[in-house]
């Protein structure tokens, strides 16, 4: 099966745990690749998100860049809602996530929604340690980790939200930007580092997503982002137990922003911008334009010598203690 292509039909008893969702690969980088995913939250009630879910299969489906998986797309939609997303992409490259899962196995856990069953109905991608689990329902880093160890260990890719609380500021004006972005890579490297302790093996969707850009008016600075998604990048590439992983941003993204800050990231998380498909669409064709602007054949991860200024112990390998890709933590 193709890096772009989701299997439909339901998992027999036979099935591995890497298998479980259906194509592990399905969620997995390739070479050249953009990543633009979408997060529903709960602003849409169940028919509104439904005929969302028809609209964008019928347009996002269809578009050449997706189809040729040169761009890959998530939609994140609430657990009530991922059936008819299921449906209604089904025979697309449009993968469909979670935004949330369990960090226990399945059992006597109520009202939880184990990595297992999601797996198991097909949905690719888990949304893990988004600022609003970690300041509403007190989720910490250490049930982050042992989230994205559930979700490494069924298959599911972690689209793993990453980023400082507070714009970090230095009391020199004249050497304020690198400074705050230096403290920024610090802190989010450091956040990284503790969500994936114990986790297995595998890939994952770093979204780094500074708290104070979420719902603001504009995005961080690109300057800021590109430092801090940088290090992210080199923090990722130095871990071989992260080999395929990419970095996203999000964060008041939306269009214009992807062809801003070119190859310093690996794509767009989007919000709200995505509840208008022409929106969603004009951002899926700068992840196109970008796509195809890449030498496919080159490593997409190398240091980037304009972030010299970011302290180098930060590519320290993210100290992940997992097993093989997929296996049980």
């Amino acid at each position: 099966m193709s890096g772009h292509e989701l299997r439909r039909d339901a998992p027999s008893s036979q099935d591995s745990p890497r298998n479980l969702r259906g194509s592990r690969d399905s969620a997995e980088f390739v070479r050249g690749q953009v990543t633009v995913g979408v997060s529903l939250k709960t602003y849409f009630g169940h028919e509104r998100a439904r005929a969302w879910f028809g609209e964008v299969a019928r347009r996002v489906g269809a578009h050449p860049a997706v189809a040729a998986g040169q761009v890959r797309f998530f939609v994140i939609p609430t657990y009530v809602q991922i059936p008819g997303a299921l449906a209604a992409f089904a025979g697309t490259p449009v993968l469909v996530g979670a935004q949330d899962v369990s960090e226990y196995e399945p059992g006597a856990y109520t009202g939880e929604v184990s990595a297992a069953e999601l797996a198991e109905i097909g949905v690719a991608v888990a949304e893990i340690g988004h600022a609003e689990r970690r300041r509403l329902f007190g989720e910490t880093d250490e049930i982050t980790a042992r989230k994205a160890a559930a979700a490494l260990t069924h298959g599911l890719t972690p689209v793993l939200c990453v980023g400082e609380t507070d714009r970090l500021q230095a009391t020199d004006t004249s050497t304020r930007s690198s400074l705050s972005a230096s403290a920024a890579a610090t802190a989010t490297i450091a956040q990284l580092r503790a969500d994936l302790t114990g986790a297995p093996a595998g890939p994952v969707i770093a979204a780094y997503e500074p708290v104070w850009a979420i719902g603001a008016p504009e995005p961080a600075p690109t300057d800021h982002i590109t430092a801090v998604t940088t290090a992210l990048t080199e923090a990722l590439a130095a871990d071989p137990a992260r080999a395929g992983s990419v970095v996203i941003y999000g964060g008041s993204a939306g269009p214009g922003l992807l062809t801003t800050l070119g190859d310093a990231v690996d794509g767009l998380f989007l919000g709200r911008f995505a509840h208008d498909p022409d929106a969603l669409v004009a951002v899926l064709d700068e992840a196109s334009a970008l796509a195809a602007s890449r030498d496919t054949t080159a490593a997409r991860h190398q240091p980037n010598t304009e972030t010299a200024s970011i302290d180098r112990s930060l590519v320290t390998p993210v100290q992940s203690r997992g097993t093989d890709a997929g296996g049980a933590a």
